[in-house]
C-alpha cells in the first residue's frame, strides 16, 4: 500500500480540524480531540502543527484559498445558470474531498461564531456569495433583492453538505452528479447534466 505524503497527511489533519472547529468551535477543540479524530498522537500533532492556532491559520488558509479558487473560475462569467453550475460542480469536488472545509464553509451562514473566528467566517461567506454574483455588501438586508438569492444559495449549500456528508460511502463518481443536481434545484434552476471529475 502507498504510504501518504507529508502533504496528504497535513491535508488530512487540517480537514479534520476544520470539521472540528466547524462542530465545536474554536475554544471547545482541544488540539488532543482534533489529533484522535485524525488518528494521530497529540506529540505526532504537535510536531506538524505546533499549536492549535497553527491549525486555525492552516484552516483558514485552505478555506479562503479554495472559495477563492472558485471564485477566479468564474470571474467575468455572466452570471446565471452556467456560472452557478460551475461553482456548484466545484463545491460538491470540496465536499467530497474535503468534507471538513465544507462543514467550516457552511458554519460561517450560522452565526453562531467565537472571538477570532469571526473574521475567517465573514470572508469565507463573503467570498462564495460573491462567486455566485451575490452583492456582499448587503447579503443580509430584509430590503435588498438579493435576499432570496442568498436564501437559496445557503440552502444549496446546505443541502450539497449535508447530502455529502450522509452518502460518504458510495462512490465519488456516483454521487458527485447527484449532488451537483440536488443543489442546482435550491437554486430554483432546472438538472444540470453535471459533468464528471475528481478533486
Amino acid at each position: 500500500m502507498r504510504r501518504p505524503t507529508k502533504q496528504e497527511i497535513d491535508d488530512e489533519i487540517v480537514d479534520q480540524a476544520a470539521a472540528l472547529f466547524a462542530r465545536h468551535g474554536f475554544k471547545e477543540t482541544s488540539v488532543q480531540r482534533i489529533a484522535d479524530a485524525a488518528g494521530y498522537s497529540k506529540t505526532g500533532l504537535l510536531h506538524r502543527f505546533p499549536s492549535k492556532e497553527a491549525l486555525w491559520e492552516a484552516v483558514s488558509g485552505r478555506c479562503t484559498g479554495v472559495l477563492r479558487e472558485i471564485g477566479a473560475r468564474v470571474e467575468g462569467q455572466p452570471l446565471g445558470p452556467g456560472r452557478d453550475r460551475v461553482v456548484l460542480e466545484a463545491l460538491a469536488d470540496v465536499a467530497l474531498a474535503h468534507p471538513g472545509l465544507i462543514a467550516l464553509v457552511l458554519s460561517a451562514f450560522s452565526r453562531m461564531t467565537e472571538t477570532g473566528e469571526s473574521a475567517l467566517l465573514d470572508e469565507v461567506g463573503q467570498v462564495l456569495l460573491a462567486a455566485f454574483g451575490i452583492d456582499v455588501q448587503h447579503p443580509h438586508d430584509p430590503n435588498h433583492p438579493d435576499l432570496g438569492r442568498a436564501t437559496r444559495v445557503v440552502g444549496a449549500l446546505g443541502a450539497l453538505a449535508v447530502a455529502a456528508l450522509a452518502l460518504r460511502d458510495h462512490p465519488r463518481d456516483e454521487v458527485r452528479g447527484h449532488l451537483v443536481a440536488t443543489s442546482y434545484d435550491a437554486l430554483g434552476h432546472s438538472h444540470p447534466a453535471a459533468t464528471r471529475g475528481t478533486p
